[in-house]
C-alpha cells in the first residue's frame, strides 16, 4: 500500500518529526526560510496532508494547488489567522492548532520585556558593554518598581490568564478587559473585571493578549495610547497588527507612555523604522514560544493531528469541528 505524503513547510524540532517520518513520506522544505508563493504552491501538490506556519499564507490558491485528496492543514501555532478557515471548511479540509502548551512559555516572554523595558536591562547592558560605566550612580539608569503595581490585561483568554497568575508572586493588583467577565480569573486571582477606557487610564502595566480578528486590528493606537498614563509599560505579545505601529513610536517619542517591549509586529518582518532608534522600546523577533521543549511540544501536537487524520481518527485540535460531521 501506498504511503500518505506530508509536507512540512520549514524545518521543525526532529523529535517532532519522527512519528510523521515512521508512518509517512515527509517532505520538509530545505530552505531556513519562508517559501516564495510559487514553492509553496508547488510543494503542496498532491500531499496528502501539510504542516504549516503562521508565516505561511493558506488560502484557496494553496488548497487548489494540493489537490482534493489533501485531508489536513495542519498549523503550527496556536492562532490561525494566516489560513482561510471558511475555505478550509467548504473543501472539507480540517485544520488544526496547537493550543495550551505555548501559554507558559509565551507568558515567561511577556514578563522578560515588561522586566527588561520597567529596568532598561538593554539599555544597561550596551551601557556597559560601550565602556560608559564608570561606578554606581544615584542617577544612573532610573527605572520603574513592578511588585504592587497594577498590571491590565487585555484578553483574558489561556495566555492572559497565565500572564496574570504570574502578577501575584508581585503583589500585583490586576485589571483585565475582555469581551466578558472570567470568573475563574476573579476567583484565583482576585482580578477586576473593567472596561478597556478604564484599564487604559488606569493600569501602570498593559498587556495585550488578544487574538488577531476584523474587530482587533490597530484595537491600540493613538487614542488609546493617550488614555494611558505617561509613566505606563505597553507589552504585546499576541499578533502585530493589533497594535497600530507608527501610533505607538510617537507615544514614545512624545514621552506619552514610559516604554514598551515587543515581540510581534505589524507588517512582519519589517518593523517601523522610527521604533528602531528608540531605547525606550526592547524588540526581540517572535520568539514568545521560542524554547526547546515549548517547540518540540507544538511539533508533537501538529504531528500527531496529522496521523490522526491521515489514519482515519479525529484530531484532538480541530478548528473547523462542521468538517468532521
Amino acid at each position: 500500500m501506498e504511503r500518505k505524503k506530508v509536507f512540512v513547510t520549514r524545518q521543525i524540532p526532529e523529535a517532532a518529526m519522527k512519528g510523521l517520518r515512521e508512518q509517512f513520506d515527509v517532505t520538509v522544505n530545505p530552505h531556513d526560510r519562508v517559501l516564495a508563493r510559487e514553492e509553496l504552491l508547488a510543494s503542496v501538490k498532491g500531499m496528502d496532508a501539510v504542516l504549516c506556519l503562521l508565516t505561511d499564507d493558506i488560502n484557496s490558491e494553496v488548497f487548489e494547488a494540493a489537490g482534493p485528496q489533501c485531508r489536513i492543514f495542519a498549523n503550527y501555532a496556536v492562532g490561525y489567522n494566516n489560513i482561510d478557515v471558511a475555505e478550509a471548511s467548504k473543501r472539507g479540509i480540517i485544520v488544526t492548532n496547537t493550543p495550551d502548551v505555548l501559554n507558559n512559555a509565551t507568558a515567561d516572554l511577556g514578563w522578560a520585556l515588561l522586566f527588561s523595558v520597567s529596568r532598561r536591562i538593554v539599555e544597561s547592558d550596551g551601557f556597559v558593554r560601550a565602556g560608559k560605566f564608570k561606578g554606581w550612580g544615584p542617577m544612573l539608569l532610573l527605572g520603574r518598581d513592578i511588585t504592587g503595581k497594577k498590571l491590565g490585561i487585555i484578553g483574558a483568554g489561556r495566555i492572559g490568564f497565565n500572564f496574570a497568575r504570574k502578577a501575584k508572586g508581585f503583589d500585583m493588583e490586576i485589571l483585565y478587559a475582555d469581551r466578558e467577565p472570567n470568573a475563574e480569573m476573579e476567583k484565583q486571582l482576585g482580578a477586576k473585571f473593567v472596561d478597556k477606557e478604564t484599564l487604559l487610564k488606569e493600569a501602570d502595566f498593559i498587556s495585550v493578549h488578544v487574538p488577531l480578528t476584523p474587530s482587533t486590528r490597530h484595537y491600540i493606537g493613538e487614542k488609546e495610547f493617550k488614555l494611558m498614563k505617561n509613566t505606563a509599560v505597553f507589552i504585546n505579545t499576541s499578533r502585530g497588527p493589533v497594535v497600530d505601529e507608527k501610533a505607538l513610536a510617537q507615544a514614545l517619542k512624545n514621552g506619552e507612555i514610559w516604554g514598551a517591549g515587543l515581540d510581534v509586529f505589524e507588517n512582519e518582518p519589517d518593523i517601523e523604522p522610527e521604533l528602531i532608534g528608540l531605547e525606550n522600546v526592547v524588540i526581540v523577533p517572535h520568539i514568545a514560544s521560542a524554547t526547546i521543549e515549548t517547540r518540540t511540544n507544538m511539533g508533537l501536537i501538529a504531528a500527531n493531528n496529522i496521523i490522526k487524520v491521515l489514519n482515519g481518527d479525529i484530531p484532538e485540535n480541530c478548528i473547523n469541528p462542521e468538517v468532521l460531521k
